[in-house]
C-alpha cells in the first residue's frame, strides 16, 4: 500500500492533532522494539506505523 489517503485515517480519530500523536507513539513502539531484538529496520517507523494503521481500518 502507498500513501494511504489522510481521509481513511483520520475517520478513526477525532482530529489530525491525535492523529499524529497516535501515529508518532506507534512509530517510538516500532522503533524502540526493533532497537532492543538488534534488527535493522529499512523503511522509516512512521512508514511502518501509517501502513499499520492503514490496514486495520481496512479490515
Amino acid at each position: 500500500m502507498l500513501n494511504p489517503a489522510i481521509g481513511k485515517l483520520i475517520n478513526n480519530c477525532d482530529n489530525r492533532y491525535k492523529l499524529v500523536n497516535q501515529i508518532a507513539k506507534n512509530a517510538r513502539a516500532i522503533s524502540d522494539e526493533a532497537e532492543q531484538a538488534g534488527d535493522i529496520i529499512v523503511e522509516k517507523p512512521v512508514t511502518i506505523a501509517i501502513n499499520k494503521m492503514a490496514a486495520e481500518i481496512e479490515e
